[in-house]
């Protein structure tokens, strides 16, 4: 709903307001009651209207009013205005529904509008029996009526002052409930309510305080409703119920009485407790966001702001606006509540009333608003735009964040101590954060060095050794201390030479050494700063290496030289030992991310100077493997494994890599082994680390053979697990292939999807193509340089499909050519341009030729697989004839068992068996015979079996007594005769021949 907008205040008299009369007539000559015709009236209702039309016209004189007259304004009074009593209300008025006697409204509104100045008392009586009519509540039906009634009498009460009190009862009565009969009441009538609250606004142009005091109350009270009176509820309830608790709220909202409240400040810039009614209305008012919205719209930030430093001795105009200041920031634009505060006139309110509370605010309610000030001129800092500088806030701010450490002569803090209750406590910490908020623009730099900044701060880098009774307590220093440390991570790389003058490295590494030793300390770990440090120097520790990796990252070599020369390398590899040892089983986030801030301060400080890579050393390279052998569950754990993995990497590239001894003692150390299992993980962002430093490390001839050697799952060589990634790399890219991977676009066959989709635009020679950025945007160039420095024969753990896929590979360089060559012809095409014919025929040549390539590279991968299909067919072949004979071996055992079992059962088959075998051992043995030769027969006489027999020879010549008796007896002489010597051992006069003799004994 729009507004008019305020004109300026006039000098004591009432401004000219839009006259309201004729707008509330048309409302409400629709609700109005008909008055009754003459002739329809009775005799004593025309009595009684001729002495009402005689009480409007003509003052009776006063014996008129000693005598019958006083009856008939009674009688007029009575049947028009007075109150029904209680037992009216509980009778047949009651029943139906009659609970307030019906009002005619036109009567009142005909006498207020009336000029005569003789009938002011008949005017102020029927406003007395109207007020007193709605004592108990107002039904929505009848606000409109009563709100055309309270402009009339604010237009009255500028020529008869005695009409501000009528004004003011009346407005009183907005403060009690409002009543509805049907439900739907709240809807029907919203219109009318909203306009009757909108009037309110507008009554503040009223120049009386009595009236502007009673509309602040009664909106108010829309905000603190007052329970219905019980002496009347139980009645009143009958007929009417009370609307909902938030409808008089939402009716504020939608009439706009926010931003209409705000603007009328202008009326009472004069007007002392008018605008601190005003300002405790908003205050109320802006718990509501759609009234901020509003209250934004008609600038409240500034117009509250304007005011701060206004005179007021109850001091609430202050709370209130900067309450009013917190909601407007919470429930609207935060962005644009600032922007409308960061100018100098706001600014400059804000700086004297901040100075104002901190040099004389001694109570605690001023130290809590002078706190609340600081934190509304923190966010403004945060805008870039605010002229804090210009204002001289921000210097003054420095100076109150320091001058508690750092000894000041000025003026402003000459003699002012800070105590060392909770709310100077809180202060510190707030200016410690200002300096933060503050460091972030670049135009304050010279003020934080003027100001001392960096002595300040270091002044927390020591350990509270002395905590007294008058000092900060042992909690508080350490919030403190915290506190200030994180300050330190910020401001120190704005300030090296003041880092440097207060020997920052000095103090940050003996802080640290102390963090690092075993003295007893009892972290409190209470505050923001302080989390994960409780009974420890965790929360130290982490703090200060946040300031030493930013001071080193700036690559300032003075600084870190100074860092070096001082053995800061060892400490930092010390930390690291100590915080694994330390907390391996409980480890948290905090632990990780000193582990990880520790590697990259390292990595910094090694880059590229080898000296300091060999301070490195062994020492740095055993800490550094178990990093990289953590548990891949902990990737996903939240705590920051993820990125501590990174920066052991980071470490790794930058502390080993370039320094051959330590090189050499990664890969002893079964380093690079390490970096290909976690090559295997698949981690995307990591591979693509790893990668590289697989790259850099194959410039040590010892790396290609650690590649070859190692094995992962199932046999895993290097060449198929970088084989498997370039698939994978190309597959998320979305490169065309045939199923069995063989090249789809002869002509673009490494282009991906978001390649194809880019279009050709002309760019200078120094900008790269597109072509040239897919190079570092993905890890196949990579992995041809790996498989380069491998070579590309005799790669062994290769399938036929990882073949296919190495003859891409081993173009790679080929095809990325061939797209610079199409990307440079596509370029001139689109700039129009032709190129001379023995340029034009070049160009031909060299696309031509590229493409022969991938023709060449689909050729050889048909030959590949054909291959490997007629390997596949002879290995199936080999396959197939080995089943044959198992199978044929199988009948041969079946048809031999048969045979055995038939022997076995049939005597005369046995029988036959052994002459067929006898047989075939006849036929066996040669027919001719040398006539010297000696024949000893190996059959045994007497078997019955046709197995084949051990062999036997029968020596003749061997004489029957050295045997005890034939040879079929053999088995009983050995068992008369002792086991040594055998059957010799019985005969005298036998000498028993050593063994190496045997041999030459002749057989006969």
């Amino acid at each position: 709903m729009a507004f008019p907008s305020w004109p300026e205040a006039s000098s004591g008299r009432l401004l000219p307001m839009p006259s309201f009369t004729e707008h509330w007539r048309s409302l409400s000559s629709s609700s109005r009651l008909e008055r009754p015709s003459e002739g329809d009236l009775s005799a004593s209702c025309i009595r009684n209207l001729r002495l009402l039309r005689d009480s409007r016209l003509e003052q009776p004189s006063e014996g008129e009013l000693r005598a019958g007259s006083i009856r008939n304004l009674r009688l007029l009074r009575g049947s028009r205005l007075e109150r029904p009593s209680e037992g009216e209300l509980s009778g047949s008025n009651l029943a139906q529904g009659n609970h307030l006697k019906s009002v005619d409204f036109d009567h009142v509104i005909t006498l207020l509008e009336g000029t005569e100045s003789g009938n002011s008392e008949e005017q102020l009586q029927a406003l007395k029996e109207l007020i007193k009519c709605y004592e108990f509540g107002i039904p929505l039906k009848d606000l409109r009526q009563i709100s055309n009634i309270l402009n009339l009498c604010a237009e009255k009460s500028e020529l008869h002052h005695i009409f501000i009190e009528p004004t003011c009862e009346i407005l009183k009565l907005y403060r009690l409930p409002f009543y509805k009969k049907n439900s739907s009441d709240e809807g029907n009538y919203a219109k009318e309510v909203q306009e009757s609250f909108a009037q309110l606004g507008y009554l503040m142009r009223v120049p009386y305080s009595q009236v502007r005091i009673q509309i602040c109350k009664s909106v108010i009270s829309f905000y603190h409703a007052e329970p219905p009176k019980k002496e009347f509820e139980a009645i009143f309830n009958t007929v009417y119920q009370p609307i909902s608790t938030n409808y008089k709220k939402k009716m504020v909202e939608l009439a706009g009485l926010a931003e209409t409240l705000l603007l009328s400040l202008t009326l009472v810039e004069n007007q002392h407790p008018e605008k601190l009614w005003i300002i405790k209305t908003l205050q109320h008012l802006s718990i509501s966001e759609e009234n901020c919205k509003l209250m934004m719209k008609a600038q409240a930030p500034s117009r509250l702001c304007s005011h701060l430093n206004d005179v007021d001795s109850s001091g609430q105009f202050l709370f209130r606006s900067s309450e009013i200041l917190w909601n407007l920031l919470e429930k609207s634009s935060k962005k644009e509540t600032i922007n409308q505060l960061s100018n100098l006139e706001c600014i400059n309110a804000l700086k004297e009333v901040f100075l104002n509370l901190f040099l004389h605010g001694s109570s605690h309610y001023d130290r809590q608003l002078r706190n609340d000030i600081l934190v509304i001129s923190t966010l403004i800092a945060q805008n870039p735009g605010a002229p804090m500088i210009e204002t001289g806030f921000a210097k003054q701010l420095i100076l109150f964040a320091t001058f508690f450490e750092v000894k000041s002569h000025n003026p402003l803090v000459k003699g002012f101590k800070l105590t060392y209750c909770y709310e100077d406590f809180e202060l510190k910490k707030l200016l410690f954060n200002m300096l933060t908020v503050l460091s972030k623009d670049v135009s304050t730099v010279q003020l934080l060095h003027e100001g001392k900044v960096m002595l300040a701060l270091f002044h927390y880098v020591k350990p509270n050794e002395k905590p007294g009774v008058l000092d900060w307590s042992a909690a508080q220093y350490e919030e403190l201390q915290l506190h200030a440390i994180a300050t330190l991570a910020i401001v120190a790389p704005l300030l090296v030479e003041d880092y440097m003058m207060c020997q920052g490295n000095t103090r940050l590494l003996m802080f640290l050494e102390w963090c690092a030793g075993n003295d007893p300390f009892f972290g409190q770990g209470n505050s923001f700063h302080g989390t994960g440090g409780r009974g420890n120097k965790l929360a130290q520790m982490r703090y200060s290496l946040r300031v030493l990796k930013p001071v080193v990252s700036l690559g300032d070599d003075a600084v870190n030289l100074d860092l070096c020369d001082q053995g800061a390398i060892h400490q930092l590899l010390g930390i690291l030992k100590s915080t694994t040892n330390n907390f391996k089983e409980k480890e948290d986030a905090i632990v990780v991310e000193i582990q990880t801030d520790t590697f990259l301060t390292l990595s910094t400080l090694c880059e590229n100077n080898v000296h300091r890579k060999e301070i490195f050393g062994w020492e740095g390279v055993d800490t550094l493997i178990p990093f990289m052998k953590m548990d891949v569950k902990k990737f996903y754990s939240g705590l920051g494994h993820n990125r501590l993995l990174f920066s052991a990497l980071d470490c790794l590239w930058c502390c080993v890599m370039g320094c051959t001894i330590l090189e050499d003692y990664f890969l002893e150390r079964e380093g690079l082994f390490t970096l290909l299992d976690l090559l295997v993980l698949n981690e995307t962002n990591v591979c693509n680390l790893i990668l590289g430093i697989l790259v850099e490390f194959c410039d040590n001839p010892k790396t290609v053979s650690h590649i070859n050697v190692w094995r992962g799952k199932k046999d895993q060589t290097a060449a198929h697990l970088l084989i498997n990634l370039w698939r994978k790399e190309e597959k998320e890219m979305g490169v065309k292939h045939d199923k069995l991977g063989r090249i789809a676009d002869i002509k673009r066959p490494l282009v991906g999807r978001f390649q194809k989709q880019q279009e050709i635009i002309p760019m200078p020679a120094t900008c790269p193509t597109v072509a040239v950025m897919d190079v570092a945007e993905n890890m196949r160039a990579k992995i041809y340089c790996l498989i380069c420095k491998l070579g590309f024969e005799n790669l062994l753990g290769l399938s036929a499909k990882d073949f296919v896929t190495l003859a891409i590979i081993r173009r790679y360089l080929d095809f990325k050519v061939g797209e610079i060559w199409s990307e440079v012809c596509a370029e001139l095409k689109r700039e129009k341009f032709r190129p001379a014919t023995a340029d034009q025929e070049a160009l031909q040549v060299i696309t031509e030729a590229f493409q022969n390539v991938g023709k060449m590279v689909v050729s050889l991968q048909n030959e590949m697989l054909e291959s490997k299909q007629y390997q596949e067919l002879r290995e199936e072949e080999k396959v197939y004839a080995k089943i044959h004979y198992l199978h044929k071996q199988k009948e041969m055992v079946n048809k031999s068992w048969k045979n055995f079992l038939t022997r076995t059962s049939n005597y005369e088959a046995l029988k036959k068996a052994k002459r067929r075998q006898e047989k075939s051992i006849d036929a066996s043995r040669p027919k001719e015979r040398q006539h010297d030769a000696v024949f000893h027969p190996t059959d045994i006489k007497g078997l019955n079996t046709t197995v084949a027999s051990g062999r036997l020879v029968t020596v003749e010549s061997t004489p029957a007594e050295l045997t005890g008796g034939p040879l079929m007896d053999t088995e009983l002489a050995l068992k008369r005769l002792p086991i040594r010597g055998g059957a010799l051992k019985g005969v005298k006069g036998v000498k028993i021949m050593d063994s190496f003799k045997k041999d030459s004994v002749s057989v006969q």
